[in-house]
């Protein structure tokens, strides 16, 4: 393969990465490293400082559609972002030292554990019940709007466990290089009992602070190329842009399932080659 048939090959993919990213929240990344690992034969920390390039592009490019849309909680994704960012910079500096095969199998079983809480959707939970005191406090209550209901009111719970939960999501993020959005968005559906649209489009305006702050640690190491990097960043740019555009039209249960299978698929192909010694 030439260097210019491989360039638009990694371009087109990771458009669909990019564009399946924006629909769940994923920011791209989980697509991004498996595909580079396994299809690729890329080394999974070149492959983590890739990703974490696209996120950051992923983003930019789905946020701003979001936020003028009205589903992203932009004060949930500041305050959450100060625990995801903390973890970051954690994770970046732990996976410099980790054997690549731990990375495998840890990102693998992330990905099953989270494609399993997100087969098990909560009630929408809008109002009524015992407020949290911090969201009060905070004001990180909002509205969502509807189709048919017009701007839709809910309320934030456990916010100091979902805190703590965006810190693990943070290391993982800087550790894998994934961006952390299937645990951002399961932290803010599961626990902190967000609409799930609003937990996706929040999780994105989130990724690119958190992919940015372990980026660094990994550019100083030497793991971002930019020739990998470049086409990577520019097909995730545009297939998040396609995605944001798309996810305003499509049902909640449709995105669940394109977020279990996804991460599914790829979380057992990372088990295996890991077991296997190919990564």
């Amino acid at each position: 393969m030439t260097t210019l048939v491989f360039t638009i090959v990694l371009w087109l993919v990771s458009a669909i990465a990019g564009f399946l990213g924006a629909l769940t929240g994923l920011g791209g990344g989980v697509i991004i490293v498996p595909l580079l690992t396994l299809a690729f034969g890329v080394d999974i920390r070149y492959a983590i400082g890739a990703s974490l390039v696209s996120v950051i592009a992923t983003s930019s490019g789905a946020a701003a559609a979001y936020v003028r849309e009205g589903y992203t909680n932009i004060r949930i994704g500041m305050f959450l972002e100060i625990a995801t960012t903390l973890g970051a910079i954690v994770g970046a500096l732990i996976a410099v030292y980790m054997p690549t095969t731990v990375i495998g199998l840890i990102f693998g079983a992330v990905l099953i554990y989270s494609a399993y809480l997100s087969s098990r959707p909560h009630p929408l939970v809008t109002t009524g019940g015992q407020p949290d005191k911090y969201a009060a406090a905070l004001k990180l209550n909002g509205s969502m709007p509807t189709i048919t209901q017009g701007d839709l009111a809910y309320e934030v719970y456990q916010v100091p466990t979902g805190f703590a939960v965006m810190l693990g999501a943070g290391a993982l993020s800087g550790l894998l290089g994934i961006g952390s959005g299937a645990l951002k968005v399961l932290g803010m559906d599961q626990v902190m009992k967000i609409p799930f649209k609003v937990s996706t489009t929040t999780s994105n305006f989130m990724i690119g602070v958190t992919a940015a702050a372990s980026a660094g640690i990994y550019l100083k190491r030497g793991y971002i190329e930019p020739g990998l990097a470049m086409p990577v960043m520019l097909g995730v740019l545009l297939g998040s842009m396609l995605g944001a555009k798309v996810l305003m039209r499509v049902k909640t249960k449709t995105l669940r399932n394109v977020f279990a299978f996804v991460i599914v698929v790829m979380g057992l192909e990372m088990i295996f080659n890991a077991l296997t010694g190919r990564i």
